[in-house]
């Protein structure tokens, strides 16, 4: 028996669970009340089919398994489990996910997209808030594996188990965040990135270009296959991690860094927003995520040969 996906909310993250869960031979039902919702689900869909062609597709892969309710209770009412991608606006959620709640068969799990927001408060509106998990994943959603996967305080322990599994059926790396946190891993790693970068460009040091390059051609390269803690410790020398510590951690003190976000002004959002411009070369937004996407594909296909679960070592990296 086919399995049903219910997608609420259809912006870039909806689209790309949609199309990560047709490619994988599920059922679709989603629901957006924004005008044109429909077609620009579809667009979406077709825009990533191409990579999702090339990274292989599961049996019963097919886009006209995609259909689009007319309400959320239409689209949740016969779903398996429930994927809500609202924008990040609290109350708006703890509304959407309420009414959700309301119409979805009892044993569906429902999982909020959210980059930040802690699902013990996404969920006080529930009446049933056992089934709430938060499953944020990362865009591309149909391409890029990780999900972060946790709960709040009245989820159920099965509910999470059943979270887990679900996303390793559609071949993510679930990622089980244990504590309730703002921002969960992911996203307060690449925030932290991200304000010191914006430092860079304020102070003048750094344009955008070059900014991405430094990432790009150095430390980019080394973390999509080690990540930071054991670059690091590779940084030690045969002393490892340990020694890392004892000859570079004094460098901890020197003031390298400025984690608190400089004030978004008109001049400093000019400055990016022209850099990226730039970058861009007139290319259209469609056109850099298919050439993004390309990339993914051939670079994921290298790393997948020396990722831990390739030498049979499930959960280290």
């Amino acid at each position: 028996m086919a399995m049903t996906l219910a997608i609420v909310g259809t912006g870039v993250i909806g689209a790309g669970w949609a199309a990560r869960a047709l490619a994988h031979g599920l059922d679709v039902v989603a629901y957006d009340p924004g005008p044109d919702a429909e077609a620009k689900l579809r667009a979406a869909v077709d825009n990533a089919w191409g990579a999702l062609e090339r990274s292989g597709l599961a049996p019963g892969a097919d886009r006209k398994r995609l259909s689009f309710a007319a309400s959320v209770a239409e689209a949740v009412g016969k779903a398996d489990f429930i994927q809500e991608n609202a924008p990040e606006r609290e109350e708006l959620k703890q509304d959407l996910l309420a009414e959700i709640d309301a119409a979805a068969p009892a044993g569906a799990v429902i999982a909020s997209s959210t980059s930040g927001l802690l699902p013990s408060r996404l969920q006080a509106r529930m009446q049933r808030p056992g089934r709430l998990v938060v499953g944020h994943p990362f865009n591309p959603v149909y391409l890029l594996p990780l999900v972060e996967v946790l709960g709040g305080k009245a989820t159920s322990p099965e509910a999470v188990e059943t979270a887990k599994a679900f996303y390793a059926s559609i071949g993510m790396r679930p990622l089980h965040v244990r504590v309730e946190i703002e921002g969960f891993v992911a996203d307060r790693l690449m925030e932290a990135l991200w304000r010191e970068a914006l430092w860079l460009v304020n102070d003048g040091v750094a344009t955008t270009e070059e900014i991405d390059a430094a990432v790009v051609y150095g430390c980019g390269l080394r973390w999509s296959l080690m990540g930071t803690f054991l670059t690091f410790h590779l940084a030690g020398g045969e002393g490892g991690m340990r020694h890392m510590l004892h000859q570079f951690g004094p460098a901890l003190k020197l003031p390298w860094t400025k984690l608190v976000a400089p004030e978004l002004t008109e001049e400093l959002i000019d400055r990016v927003a022209d850099g990226c411009e730039h970058q861009a070369a007139g290319r259209p937004i469609k056109e850099l995520e298919r050439r993004r996407d390309d990339f993914l594909i051939e670079v994921m296909a290298l790393a997948k040969k020396y990722w831990p679960e390739a030498e049979g070592l499930e959960g280290r990296i």
